[in-house]
């Protein structure tokens, strides 16, 4: 009796799935089936009308034969989705209903939901080295924002797989940022195992060269430029070359007994500017002593400077806009002399973000940093030389976010008021006055 019993399932088996491929099986009601899948794989409920429009006469015929009446006139074909359930039921074809018959002919399908939760848990996993990296960070809290938005990193990673080991090499570079000075090649080669992982046009490089500038106060996405690029890394001391990063200077004292010393000695004395090159710089390791050392923004200054004074001219340091490598080591070695700077820059955003920087890296030791007619009276002065000459309709106005300025939390609320951006070469009078 048992074994009847069994017999009798297994036919019955076989009978239900003969019955359910004549009623849904073929070709002509395939589209139907399809429709149901693709709700089920949605998470969507088998309710409602499905229509097809332009129907055979196959279709309709098959549609009839499954439900028991014959299609409405027409090309289109309407089909309930509960009455082809209430069928397959009661038929006993598939007695749990068009969700079943649909796996039965179909296959199993995949739950939608738990495969994104599966990727979005993926995707989390991959960029947790980067969010531990950049935790902590304000500077780099819109940038680690911007890469979500653009998509950036999904573009050049497409996969978590591929994802995981290019921001692991990206956050290990963001940890040694800022540097006090290093080669952009011996960088990625510690951090990636590549020392060409940082070139331009590399994934790492492309995605770390985007962090360095969020850490320069500059714009995210990378300016083509390779000027742009090699002034992006030297703002946080990674230099591409020794030959190319430059720094200007006027009357730094000089000696005898080194090669630099000897090169500052005799441009001094012809009242001269200096261009140091970064391989200058390194090789000198003694601190260079000068007090006070003035820092100018803009080469303007230093040309004025020498004009005037040439000679006579006390030390002054153009930084060009935001350092270059050169810059952050002849600086470096001014602090190191227990230097006294005294920094002026431009009346706009960037320059605030630049004597920020220099204010940061220098102050430290026996050193200091002070405005030099970089503070709220000067650039009110400075704003209405600039309303004197200018229609208010081309007045130069600020662009971008505001910046502290610790030194004189006035000179930002009075920028911000105003709006006004004065470039350093109106205060030139006043400045090369001071110089002597």
């Amino acid at each position: 009796m048992t074994d009847n019993s069994v017999t009798d399932s297994v036919t019955d088996t076989a009978e239900d799935g003969t019955r359910l491929r004549r009623l849904l099986g073929g070709e002509p009601t395939a589209w139907l089936v399809r429709r149901a899948r693709d709700r089920l794989e949605g998470g969507r409920p088998l309710t409602g009308i499905v229509t097809l429009t332009g129907a055979t006469a196959d279709q309709r015929r098959a549609v009839e034969r499954l439900t028991g009446r014959p299609p409405r006139s027409g090309t289109s074909l309407s089909v309930s989705l509960p009455e082809v359930d209430r069928v397959l039921r009661e038929s006993g074809a598939a007695p749990g209903g068009l969700a079943e018959a649909v796996v039965l002919l179909t296959g199993p399908f995949p739950d939608r939901n738990r495969d994104r939760a599966d990727a979005a848990s993926a995707w989390a996993a991959a960029f947790a080295p980067l969010d531990d990296a950049v935790a902590g960070r304000a500077e780099l809290a819109a940038w680690r924002v911007w890469l979500d938005a653009t998509g950036v990193v999904r573009r050049l990673a497409p996969s978590p797989d591929a994802t995981l080991p290019l921001l692991d090499q990206v956050a290990a570079v963001l940890r040694r940022l800022p540097s006090r000075g290093i080669p952009l090649g011996r960088l990625a080669a510690e951090c990636c195992g590549d020392a060409h992982a940082l070139d331009d046009g590399r994934p790492a490089g492309t995605l770390a060269l985007s962090a360095v500038r969020a850490l320069a106060g500059l714009p995210f996405a990378a300016d083509a430029s390779a000027d742009s690029r090699r002034e992006a890394w030297a703002s946080v001391g990674v230099h591409l070359d020794d030959l190319s990063s430059l720094v200007l200077c006027l009357g730094l004292p000089g000696d005898t007994r080194s090669a630099l010393g000897r090169v500052l000695a005799l441009h001094r004395e012809a009242g001269q500017p200096t261009m140091l090159t970064l391989r200058q710089l390194r090789c000198h390791d003694d601190a260079l002593l000068a007090v006070p050392v003035w820092i100018c923004e803009n080469p303007v200054v230093i040309a004025a400077a020498a004009d005037e004074l040439g000679r006579r001219c006390p030390p002054l340091v153009c930084v060009g806009g935001q350092p270059s490598a050169a810059g952050w080591r002849l600086l470096d070695l001014l602090a190191a002399g227990g230097t006294e700077f005294r920094y002026h820059g431009d009346f706009d955003w960037g320059g605030v973000r630049i004597a920020n920087a220099v204010r940061q890296r220098v102050s430290h030791g026996q050193s200091r940093w002070q405005p030099w007619r970089y503070d709220t009276d000067a650039y009110e002065a400075a704003a209405t030389a600039v309303l004197a000459v200018r229609a208010v309709a081309r007045l130069p106005r600020l662009a971008g976010e505001s910046v502290a300025t610790p030194w004189d939390p006035g000179l930002a609320a009075a920028m911000a008021r105003r709006g006004v951006r004065a470039e350093e070469e109106l205060s030139l009078d006043n400045l090369l006055a001071d110089l002597a």
